[in-house]
């Protein structure tokens, strides 16, 4: 293969990756609930149903970012390396939660449940909220600069220079925080689906999320509107070369408005997954028992987020803007790993369907039976 149709096949492995990890947010999202429901019991069975499935997030976040180390670790480099802030915060919230989910039911615990129960509503927050910030960086661009000719500076051989705020400066850009509280919402709304489908049926319970569902799915539409709005219409970079055989990168207004247009496949699953999540907070919400609204919204959303990956990376589009420097943008054609690396990482990933198949299997296992509340009283294992 062509080191063009590998660099092609890596970002749409990058893109399920990141599809699959903004789905499995939901365990964040349900995280953040824990606090509406005053009820012990039943705030165990909620617990323990997110016990079950918070690892799956963990690793898909830890392989999406070996992915990237592998395929286009240029990328890697500069934003891991440059706005640190942003995924020390990140993965802060994650020791957290592991820590939580680790000790919250142990004997002779010194801080009582709820300190860990805070715990898990800080990496649900933070967690969500700054996960959707750096994939809106994806569009909305960054603060950083690339010059490749440093790696020859042997006092200095750093490629990527990053503003003094390394990764603060995007936590707080409004275009970004669209996508992030969107990202949040979406999880909370999936997170109320997936306790629906998962908790074995206590009216009360049900009926709460329900709520949840109707409340934080309305905030979530809203959101994610307002972003597409402001993906639709704004400006981006293209990569073009000129008269004289060198690259440029122009600004194109509308470019993923038009790369929609360009990208029929990406139109079409955006709107597909798009009807989708929204047929599954419809009947979630006003109909009297449905309980497999989680798989409705969650293909849908795993549709919009390859959609919204495709638009950022292909069609000769930087998906990595600087905004200091536009020709040290990022593209999948400068910023990937060497024609061998990619060959055979490209072997390695003819694994991932027996690992995907995998996941599926131990998450049909475990959720096999539901969650009752004569389980949380028994001697096995509880988080």
């Amino acid at each position: 293969m062509l080191l063009e149709h590998l660099q092609i096949y890596w970002w749409l492995l990058i893109s399920v990756l990141g599809a699959l990890l903004v789905f499995l947010l939901f365990v964040q999202g349900g995280q953040t609930l824990l606090f509406t429901c005053r009820d012990e019991l039943n705030r165990s069975m909620m617990i323990n149903s997110l016990g079950r499935k918070w690892e799956l997030t963990f690793t898909t976040l830890v392989v999406f970012g070996g992915a990237f180390f592998a395929s286009f670790p240029l990328f890697y480099s500069t934003s891991f390396g440059g706005a640190y802030w942003l995924w020390m915060i990140i993965l802060f919230s994650f020791i957290v939660q592991a820590v939580a989910y680790e000790f919250r039911s142990k004997k002779g615990n010194l801080y009582g449940t709820k300190t860990y129960d805070v715990f898990l509503l800080v990496n649900g927050c933070i967690g969500s909220i700054l996960l959707g910030v750096s994939v809106a960086m994806f569009f909305f661009g960054a603060e950083f600069t690339v010059t490749k000719g440093n790696i020859l500076d042997g006092e200095s051989p750093v490629i990527s220079q990053w503003v003094s705020t390394h990764g603060f400066e995007a936590i707080f850009n409004w275009k970004n925080l669209l996508l992030g509280f969107a990202v949040l919402f979406l999880a909370r709304m999936q997170a109320g689906m997936y306790f629906m489908n998962n908790i074995a049926k206590d009216q009360k319970l049900f009926e709460k999320n329900k709520i949840q569902v109707l409340i934080n799915g309305l905030i979530f539409v809203l959101f994610f509107l307002a972003f597409l709005a402001i993906l639709l219409t704004s400006d981006g970079y293209e990569i073009s070369a000129n008269e004289d055989g060198f690259v440029d990168v122009i600004t194109v207004p509308y470019k993923y408005a038009l790369n929609y247009g360009t990208l029929w496949w990406a139109l079409v699953a955006l709107c597909v997954g798009t009807l989708m999540v929204l047929y599954a907070y419809y009947r979630s919400a006003f109909t009297r028992h449905f309980t497999k609204g989680i798989w409705w919204s969650g293909i849908g959303t795993i549709l919009v987020v390859l959609s919204l990956f495709w638009v950022a990376g292909y069609n000769s589009t930087p998906y990595y803007p600087s905004l200091i420097d536009p020709s040290s943008s990022l593209s999948i054609a400068n910023s990937s790993s060497s024609l061998f690396t990619l060959e055979v990482m490209s072997w390695v990933s003819i694994l991932i369907p027996f690992v995907v198949a995998y996941i599926g299997y131990v998450w049909y296992k475990m959720n096999k039976t539901p969650i009752t509340p004569d389980e949380m009283k028994g001697d096995d294992h509880k988080y």
